[in-house]
């Protein structure tokens, strides 16, 4: 007789978050850490309103769209990213920015492909067309660097198990790089270290801790090469150097004001657009060759 068989228990699973979740999360974790900080919602009840505006035009637009009602974690973090950066006395801007950001990403595509970060295109319109209503969140961490360590410890973690840290390393490493070069550039009138640090500061204000987590790291309109993802981080940094170096010359201080919401604008679709012109290519020689084959 054949001894029966019996198939092992399957190894219990180790308790997992929902990627989807993770950047919900870890957004609120910086607006947490800053406000109780350092206080950097500007109003709490504007903030709210852009959240749940951002939420329902999601609902809205995708069951227009595409007859369903989309997971709502990626309407949360454009709502919660466009309530903290946004600084407004007037309460539109809370609504237009979420509207923008939403609807950007079922219109703007492209060989169903996102060419902007949503959020960051939302904000950069509104600084853009409307600078005498509209600023951008630019308080820092001041001397206090405990929140700062706190966050960047949690969102690098998070990064590097979504496998995106390659990108946020490549940015701040660059970033710090053409600090230092402008630095250097800069007239002579205080020693180089005081001119870098200043050069360097913005860093550690809460805009950039968003800037570095969700806006350039976003899977849905970054490049799929890693070595690409790279390159377009370290151009990104490039170009926000050259905002913040030669555009107050030409007396343009409100794009240098806003740099990285500029540089990613261009940078990022520009980037999505060359890839998917030569992925289109390959494929169509690919075509040829079997064709002929």
């Amino acid at each position: 007789m054949t001894p029966s068989i019996t198939s092992a228990a399957p190894p219990a699973r180790r308790f997992q978050i929902d990627s989807r979740f993770v950047a919900p999360l870890l957004i609120s974790a910086i607006l947490l850490a800053g406000h109780l900080s350092f206080g950097i919602l500007e109003d709490w009840k504007k903030t709210a309103l852009c959240v749940t505006f951002s939420i329902v035009c999601e609902a809205v637009v995708g069951l227009l769209v595409t007859r369903k009602v989309p997971h709502l974690a990626s309407s949360y973090v454009s709502g919660i990213s466009c309530g903290i950066l946004v600084r407004s006395p007037d309460w539109w801007p809370y609504l237009l920015a979420p509207a923008l950001s939403i609807i950007s990403k079922y219109v703007i595509r492209w060989h169903g492909r996102h060419l902007w970060n949503p959020s960051n295109l939302a904000i950069a319109v509104l600084l853009f067309v409307a600078p005498n209503s509209v600023a951008s969140l630019s308080i820092q961490w001041g001397n206090n660097i405990w929140p700062m360590a706190i966050i960047w410890l949690l969102g690098s973690t998070i990064i590097y198990r979504l496998k995106r840290f390659h990108i946020c390393a490549t940015y701040v490493l660059c970033f710090f790089a053409f600090a230092a070069l402008r630095a250097t550039f800069m007239p002579a009138d205080q020693a180089w270290a005081t001119r870098f640090w200043a050069e360097a500061a913005p860093i550690t204000g809460p805009m950039y801790q968003l800037f570095i987590f969700f806006m350039i790291t976003d899977p849905k309109t970054t490049t799929h090469s890693r070595k690409l993802q790279m390159l377009v981080a370290f151009l990104v940094a490039a170009a926000e150097s050259a905002l913040r170096f030669f555009a107050p010359m030409a007396g343009w201080i409100h794009l240098a004001a806003h740099a990285p919401y500029y540089a990613l604008t261009f940078m990022g679709p520009a980037s999505n657009i060359i890839e998917i012109l030569v992925q289109q290519r390959a494929k169509r020689t690919e075509a040829a060759r079997v064709a002929t084959a």
